[in-house]
């Protein structure tokens, strides 16, 4: 195996957005990642003026920066008709906008080393049962079959044959090429400092370079959206944690299908190559909100302690120094970072790389062409906030979608545009409501 210690986040393919701000907009979209962007696609092709506005380049954070992943398998069952939905919105994209995701169902496998991981997938399938789920248990002769050369006994697994994976680098700028063609407006390098009211309700936008009159605005800005609304006396409950990941030069491998295994996992790119990352562990980095809302968050933080890297340190310094009140004339936050690019935990890395080259020896073969850190926004139940923010008539929310948005985005864009023009949704809102912390 050959290791570089690049630190480079991916880059989309380039989007030529707008370079003027329009006075104003049915609907105004903050944040250009992929579920604004999926929101901005469905209002365009109902006929909407929308405008998405992006404090950086769109899709520069994590929705770039993401596994690529697109599952249903280990969902929380109420979670799974979005995931469901986002499944077929993803196999229709092709020909939604006109050019190649990469999205290909070539099924995901977790593989389980003791008896109470098995039970862990075995007791998600009997909750699931009945909702079309292709899902199915494996043992460890078909796991040896799927995914040939293993170095270790697998005691089972489970696999969805119709998951699969779409190329972040190539999804986000088709779909904001979409958009625009169908005449939304996208702004980059421009942030939205904050709302503009009127009787309490949204009358419009004020950026960096004015104001953009409209009467419904969403919220998607991942990992910024907490600030945002604290500014304006609301509390979501978000938390950043850091996820690592790397990608080979194209390689033979033993499997198209994704595989998850405690403490690694690998899927096939377009390209070739393989995306990696540490799946039993995140990093950390402690901030001032985490002294804040922490006692939101214990029961998972129990559970899930051993898999977490604390750290205290630069970040929180950083953190510190953002601005947490400001006024419309004053510059925000959001200029001040224009895109958060968390460096790599190279021990998250490494690890990875050592724990799926004792699962597949194949894998010392892997020459590293690169590695990045993404933010992730996580809520108290891992589950995104989706509807109508109470405080501020005509202000919807799209975050906190917990390291899964890249997956559903399509659906959550679509459930965004159905609760904006009061067509029946084609999913259940009630899961991601606001309301329910």
């Amino acid at each position: 195996m050959t290791h570089t210690p690049l630190n480079q986040a991916p880059q989309i393919a380039p989007v030529a957005t707008s370079a003027a701000l329009p006075a104003e907009a049915d609907v105004v979209v903050i944040g250009g990642g992929i579920v604004g962007l999926s929101t901005a696609l469905c209002l365009a092709e109902r006929g909407l003026a929308v405008t998405v506005i992006e404090k950086g380049r769109i899709a520069a954070e994590q929705s770039s920066r993401n596994l690529g992943w697109v599952r249903k398998v280990m969902r929380p069952p109420v979670d799974l008709p979005m995931a469901q939905r986002a499944e077929e919105l993803w196999a229709q994209m092709p020909q939604r906008v006109g050019s190649d995701c990469g999205f290909r169902q070539a099924g995901i496998t977790y593989v389980a080393e003791t008896e109470a991981e098995l039970a862990n997938y075995s007791g998600w399938l009997d909750q699931v049962r009945g909702s079309g789920v292709d899902s199915r248990m494996l043992t460890p002769g078909e796991i040896d079959a799927m995914v040939p050369g293993s170095a270790k006994s697998w005691v089972g697994g489970i696999v969805t044959p119709s998951d699969g994976r779409a190329e972040p680098t190539l999804a986000n700028s088709a779909i904001a090429q979409a958009a625009l063609a169908k005449g939304a407006v996208i702004v980059e390098n421009c942030a939205v400092r904050t709302l503009e009211t009127s009787g309490g309700a949204v009358s419009g936008v004020v950026t960096e370079r004015g104001e953009v009159r409209c009467r419904k605005v969403v919220l998607a800005g991942g990992v910024w959206s907490r600030r945002f609304l604290a500014n304006h006396g609301i509390s979501l409950l978000t938390l950043p944690l850091v996820a690592s990941v790397l990608r080979t030069e194209p390689m033979d491998g033993p499997t198209d299908c994704a595989v998850g295994g405690s403490d690694f996992s690998f899927r096939k790119r377009l390209d070739g190559g393989y995306t990696i990352t540490q799946r039993g562990a995140l990093f950390a980095p402690l901030t001032l909100d985490h002294l804040l809302i922490g006692l939101d968050y214990l029961p998972t933080l129990i559970a899930q302690w051993r898999n977490l890297r604390v750290s205290l340190g630069k970040e929180f310094v950083a953190d510190w120094k953002l601005p947490r009140r400001w006024q419309a004339d004053e510059v925000s936050p959001f200029e001040m970072v224009r895109t958060m690019d968390p460096p790599v935990e190279q021990g998250l890395n490494d690890e990875a790389m050592r724990n799926l080259i004792a699962a597949w020896p194949e894998f010392a073969k892997a020459q590293i062409a690169q590695q990045w850190g993404g933010m992730i926004d996580v809520t108290p139940d891992s589950m995104p906030v989706i509807g109508a923010a109470d405080k501020i008539p005509g202000l919807t929310l799209a975050t906190g979608f917990s390291g899964h948005g890249f997956g559903t985005g399509p659906a959550a864009g679509e459930l965004v545009a159905d609760l904006l023009t009061g067509k029946a949704p084609a999913i259940d809102p009630a899961p991601y409501r606001p309301d329910r912390f």
